[in-house]
Order: structure tokens, then C-alpha cells, then sequence
């Protein structure tokens, strides 16, 4: 498990260079999470470490495999400034720690929602798991080991994460682009969804 975490530090500091901040957060029952703040500019990301360090189980599957199953951190981009964005490190732990507490699979695709904003203020309560590899590259583990993925967090408006529950996460992207909406701003009104 610390091997795994090892490799997937360097390979966030390798493609977001030094964090300048890390939180630790311990749940009942679960594996230490951490989440590290990386600054790039005018934009904050923040990293999970830790969720990775087992797989993700199938929930229908009798026992969890303690080696095969996806592995996943989770990656949240915002602008800088706008909005006391730092306060999203627990909701993001708590995002982290869903596949051990909830027996879920996190994979692009999926909606994650808390029931309150990520930060103080926020238009967001929820999120888009986004498809990896355009951040940071997928960390390759020995057979029979899955690669370890960077899935990218796209906050949700709840009109968004409602129209993303009958139009399916492709059509809600599509829509974005289509409406040239800055995914990283913090202060971001919903989508036009007429």
C-alpha cells in the first residue's frame, strides 16, 4: 500500500510540480486520506492520495479482491481567489473515501454528490467524474494490479447534476463546450439547459 502511495506522489509531482499545502483525513473504518494543493498560476488543484492504495470492489461481489479492481485518485482544478476554495479538502476526502465506505466504483461517468456545497457558498454540491489521462498519466502497477487513474472532479450546479441524470454525462459535456463554460470557475452559474 505505502509503495503504491509513493508511486503516485511522485507521479503527481512529476505532472503538478510541489504541493503547497496537505490535509490528512481519517474516516471510521477507512484508510488515511490525503488531499494535496498544487498551485499553477492563476489555478488550484487538488489531489487526493490515498484512495488508490486498495482497489475499488464490484458492491455485487461476494468478497472484495485485496489485489485485483480499479484504482482511482480524484482531481479538482479551480481559479484561484474567487471563493475560499480550500475548504473543499474534507468534502474531497469524503469523495475519496466513498469506495470504502459506500462499496462504490468511481469511474468516469459518474455523478458524486454530498448534499452540501464543496466550499463555503459554493453553487455545487456535486460532481462529474471526467475520463482520465489529459492531467496526469495513469500510474502502471505489477500484474495483476490495475493501473492507478487521475479522474478529473467537473463540479455540477443541481440543475446540471438533475439534467445529467436524464441526458446521460456526455450530453451535459457536450453542452459546456458547446456554451464555452469555464469549469474552473468557482463562482459559475448552471449551463443554459433549455
Amino acid at each position: 500500500m505505502e509503495e503504491i502511495l509513493a508511486l503516485v506522489e511522485a507521479r503527481l509531482r512529476n505532472a503538478l510540480g510541489e504541493p503547497d499545502a496537505r490535509a490528512a483525513v481519517t474516516f471510521l473504518g477507512t484508510d488515511r486520506i490525503e488531499v494535496l494543493r498544487f498551485l499553477d498560476g492563476d489555478v488550484v488543484r487538488y489531489a487526493t492520495l490515498g484512495m488508490s492504495a486498495q482497489p475499488m470492489a464490484d458492491p455485487t461481489a461476494p468478497f472484495a479482491d485485496p489485489v485485483k479492481g480499479p484504482r482511482a485518485e480524484l482531481v479538482l482544478s479551480v481559479r484561484v481567489g474567487l471563493a475560499d476554495t480550500d475548504q473543499v479538502l474534507r468534502p474531497l476526502a469524503v469523495l475519496a473515501a466513498s469506495p470504502q465506505v459506500e462499496g462504490v466504483i468511481v469511474a468516469p461517468g459518474a455523478s458524486l454528490d454530498l448534499g452540501d456545497p464543496l466550499w463555503p457558498s459554493a453553487p455545487f454540491s456535486s460532481v462529474l467524474v471526467a475520463e482520465p489521462g489529459g492531467l496526469v498519466e495513469d500510474v502502471e502497477l505489477d500484474e495483476p494490479m490495475d493501473p492507478v487513474r487521475f479522474l478529473p472532479l467537473l463540479p455540477m450546479t443541481s440543475n446540471e447534476a438533475a439534467w445529467k441524470r436524464v441526458r446521460g454525462a456526455q450530453e451535459l459535456q457536450e453542452r459546456w463546450l458547446s456554451h464555452g463554460t469555464d469549469l474552473r470557475d468557482p463562482l459559475r452559474n448552471s449551463v443554459a439547459l433549455d
